[in-house]
C-alpha cells in the first residue's frame, strides 16, 4: 500500500457504491475512526483506521475516497485493497493476500471500465514480485493472453495465446536461451475435425 496516499475520513462517514467481484458495497459506514496520522508530514490527517478494521484511501487528496483496504480476517493487516481512481464509484483495481501471508499477492484490474476483470496479475510464489500475468484483451470475458516471469528475474519467459477461448493455448512464444527476448514459437492448430498440428521454430 505505499504507492497510495492513505485518506483523510472524518468520523461517520460512508462510501458508497464501491463495486469489486461482482459485488458492490454500498452505504459502507465508518463508523468509529480509532486512529488517525499524518503520514507525509503536510499538516494534515491521511490515514484513518476505523473499529472494523476499514482504511479509507484519497490518492488524489480532495478529501473523497478512491479506495478502501479491509481487513477482513481482523488481523491487523490490510488483505483487501479496492481503488476507484477516477471517483466514478466503480472499482478499476482490486488486490488481495490469498494466502494469508501480509502481503497481497493477486491484483485485478478493469482497465475499460465495463465492469468486467480484463487484466490479473499474481505473486504465485510470495517473492513479493509479479510473476504472471493474464489478460482478457478481447473483452470477451475469458483470458486470451498470459505473460510468466518463471525465474522472478524480471523478464517476461512465455507468453501464451489462447485466440479461440478454448482454454487450450494455441501461440506460445518463449525465451528458450534466457537472454531477455522471446526467441521460440511453438504454436497448435486444428484445421479440420479433431487432428492437431504443432509447429515449433524461431523467432527472426
Amino acid at each position: 500500500m505505499s504507492e497510495y496516499d492513505e485518506a483523510a475520513v472524518e468520523e461517520d462517514v460512508t462510501a458508497e457504491d464501491y463495486t469489486a467481484e461482482e459485488e458492490t458495497y454500498d452505504d459502507t459506514a465508518v463508523s468509529t475512526v480509532e486512529e488517525s496520522f499524518d503520514i507525509d508530514g503536510d499538516g494534515y490527517e491521511d490515514e484513518a483506521i476505523s473499529a472494523d478494521g476499514m482504511t479509507m484511501i484519497d490518492t488524489d487528496g480532495d478529501g473523497d475516497a478512491e479506495g478502501i483496504a479491509l481487513d477482513t480476517d481482523g488481523d491487523g493487516i490490510s488483505d483487501e485493497l479496492m481503488v476507484d481512481a477516477d471517483g466514478d464509484g466503480s472499482v478499476e483495481s482490486y488486490a488481495s493476500d490469498t494466502d494469508g501471508d501480509g502481503l497481497l499477492d493477486t491484483f485485478e484490474s478493469d482497465t475499460d471500465g465495463d465492469g468486467y476483470t480484463d487484466q490479473v496479475s499474481v505473486d504465485s510464489n510470495a517473492d513479493g514480485y509479479v510473476d504472471q500475468v493474464a489478460t482478457d484483451t478481447n473483452n470477451d470475458g475469458y483470458t486470451d493472453t498470459v505473460a510468466t516471469d518463471y525465474n522472478a528475474d524480471g523478464l517476461v519467459d512465455e507468453i501464451s495465446v489462447d485466440a479461440n477461448a478454448d482454454g487450450t493455448a494455441d501461440t506460445v512464444l518463449s525465451d528458450s536461451d534466457e537472454d531477455g527476448f522471446l526467441d521460440t514459437v511453438h504454436t497448435e492448430a486444428t484445421p479440420e475435425g479433431d487432428s492437431f498440428q504443432s509447429q515449433t521454430g524461431q523467432v527472426i
